[in-house]
């Protein structure tokens, strides 16, 4: 990708970034030079393997930092810790998410509902704000990951897609409220994406029967997401405020029983 930006030596701050999505992402950034700085909370990040694959992509060393994205005073130490060595943040990659998988109706409560809120909703804004407030200047991007929750039936996804829905719409009121300030905010959405998380989330036969009854087509690869949140910082879509961009490789077109009755017979189903 040719980017008009320059990315050399530019503080990139990624939520949930030793893994999945998040690495993906932090791995595409610093190919191009940025210093990245990778999240993780509860000791969850082997920092020396981290390291060697960011120098077998030929990417600067990141910075790995335990910060629990709900606690106000990691977010502040994080800051602290960027201000050290960079006078501004270019851009924002708010991955991080953690929410109550629930199993029924009565499995839904309060409790996990708001700490689902502060996890996979508010790090959103609280980074963008902690930023503001550290550097005197918002990021120049802003870019949030979320999924087909608000829009797309999921077991189990209730409080996720709840709190993607929130975290969307703080996407578009802060574009609204900051229109005269340079900062782009925006919204990735995404088909699932093959990960750990998804696993540990939906079990081990999910991705098998999927790929068996729908479409091999369906799920995105980690790599996808990070090239289209690198694309937003590129310099090359500045026109793009406010948005919720769907990753799906256009498959939302034929996203319906018609497609799986059309190949009913390869997959051995009647009625």
């Amino acid at each position: 990708m040719i980017l008009r930006n320059d990315l050399k030596g530019k503080a990139v701050i990624v939520t949930g970034g030793t893994a999945g999505i998040g690495l993906a992402t932090g791995l595409m950034f610093g190919k191009y030079g940025a210093h990245v700085y990778l999240t993780h909370r509860w000791g969850s990040a082997d920092e020396d393997e981290l390291r060697a694959r960011f120098d077998a992509a030929g990417a600067p060393a990141p910075t790995i930092v335990e910060a629990d994205a709900s606690q106000d005073e990691d977010t502040e130490a994080l800051m602290q810790q960027v201000k050290r060595d960079h006078d501004a943040v270019f851009a924002l990659i708010s991955n991080v998410s953690f929410a109550h998988v629930s199993k029924s109706h009565e499995d839904l409560d309060k409790k996990s509902f708001l700490r689902s809120l502060g996890y996979s909703a508010w790090p959103f804004v609280g980074y963008l704000q902690a930023i503001r407030e550290t550097f005197g200047r918002w990021p120049r991007y802003a870019v949030g990951m979320s999924s087909r929750g608000p829009e797309y039936f999921l077991p189990g996804y209730d409080f996720v897609a709840a709190s993607k829905t929130v975290m969307e719409t703080f996407c578009r009121y802060l574009t609204a409220d900051l229109l005269s300030e340079d900062v782009r905010i925006n919204i990735l959405r995404a088909n699932p994406v093959e990960t750990a998380s998804l696993e540990a989330t939906f079990g081990p036969d999910f991705v098998p029967f999927c790929k068996k009854y729908y479409s091999e087509g369906w799920f995105i690869h980690p790599d996808e997401v990070a090239a289209a949140a690198l694309a937003l910082c590129s310099g090359l879509m500045d026109g793009v405020k406010g948005q919720i961009l769907l990753l799906d490789r256009g498959l939302g077109f034929a996203d319906n029983v018609v497609r799986l009755f059309s190949a009913r017979e390869r997959h051995g189903l009647s009625f």
